[in-house]
């Protein structure tokens, strides 16, 4: 009788809850969507033949812009990771 009270008093206050909150998850998505705007724009610049050497390789978006946008998204996940989840007080 006494361990189905114990049982019964557990469930009652049990209550699934995930390690991060709306917030986090919602950092990770932005950042997971920086790091892929990154990679987009890293990708092109290649020549069709491999004996015709093709400059745009060299462009700025490809050696400047796509890998600072990979660090940001990196920061931004890691931001998502250590921001404290929404506690909400019943």
């Amino acid at each position: 009788m006494g361990e189905q009270k114990r049982n019964k008093n557990n469930n009652q206050h049990h209550k699934e809850t995930f390690i991060f909150g709306k917030r986090n998850y919602q950092f990770m998505l932005i950042g997971l969507g920086v790091i892929a705007l990154g990679f987009l724009l890293m990708t092109g610049g290649g020549s069709n033949d491999p004996n015709v050497f093709n400059p745009e390789i060299y462009n700025w978006q490809r050696i400047r812009l796509a890998p600072m946008l990979i660090l940001l998204g990196f920061g931004i996940e890691v931001y998502a990771i250590l921001t404290h989840p929404d506690k909400k007080n019943n």
